[in-house]
């Protein structure tokens, strides 16, 4: 969960291609789909707050969470200049503490595949077993075995960006399914020369059956795992896997 003191900065001009609408209103069609609600929406590890303000523009009563302070000052200011009530709080994932329960809770962009310890994610969908309403959706999207072993890899790219450029290099670490990315960006000064800045992601893949068999143990049924942004069942190959489960807790439970 660390590495995003200098990404911060950084995430919206990299992530520039990423369609949050489109996201937004795939989101929305599998809500719709598995007959649930999209009244009050958690937005977990929301970043930069992009997707909460199109969840906020399509009539959500959006919350969104994320561990990152940076992140955090950034969707603010951006729910500010939009004129959007969006309640952002800046909390671990793992300790994730609510004021009362949500409809439908969405986590994008494969945030839950920086979790590298089963125990943690275990945590993360009891928490989220806790504030998400009986009977309501949990939705989000992690990278597969397939992209961290082969797309990602061993891997590098450059990003050129007119306020910066960013060097992009992976490790893969077979023994773990685990992918180190380190990301060097340049900034160039008023005097002419360039300031480094460094930061460092992992991230973890885990197989079908062990996302599936976390989601049962803290409560949820397992609704469908859908291929990127489609309705197709979840191929190995695909890049990108999309969970829905429904929260089968019944009454709210109190958080130890």
């Amino acid at each position: 969960m660390n590495g995003y003191r200098a990404f911060a900065a950084f995430y919206d001009a990299l992530t520039d291609d990423v369609d949050y609408a489109g996201w937004a209103e795939y989101l929305l069609a599998l809500v719709a789909h598995h007959g649930g609600s999209a009244g009050a929406v958690l937005d977990l590890a929301c970043g930069s707050g992009s997707l909460s303000l199109e969840l906020a523009d399509r009539g959500c009563e959006v919350i969104g969470v994320d561990g990152s302070a940076d992140m955090l000052a950034i969707a603010r200011e951006k729910a500010t200049e939009e004129g959007r009530d969006i309640l952002f709080l800046c909390q671990d994932m793992r300790e994730l503490d609510l004021y009362g329960t949500v409809d439908t809770a969405v986590c994008l962009l494969d945030s839950l595949s920086h979790i590298l310890q089963t125990a943690d994610l275990a945590e993360i969908f009891r928490r989220l077993g806790l504030f998400i309403a009986p009977g309501g959706l949990l939705i989000f999207d992690v990278n597969s075995p397939h992209k961290h072993a082969v797309t990602l890899g061993d891997s590098a790219f450059v990003y050129e960006r007119e306020e910066f450029m960013c060097v992009w290099r992976n490790r893969y670490i077979p023994a773990t399914h685990e992918t180190e990315m380190l990301l060097d960006f340049f900034l160039e000064e008023e005097d002419g020369n360039y300031s480094r800045h460094t930061d460092t992601v992992r991230e973890r893949a885990y197989s079908m059956p062990t996302w599936e068999r976390l989601l049962e143990q803290a409560g949820f049924d397992v609704l469908g795992v859908y291929g990127e942004r489609g309705f197709t069942p979840a191929q190995p190959e695909d890049d990108r896997w999309v969970f829905v489960a429904r929260n089968r807790a019944i009454g709210q439970r109190n958080v130890e």
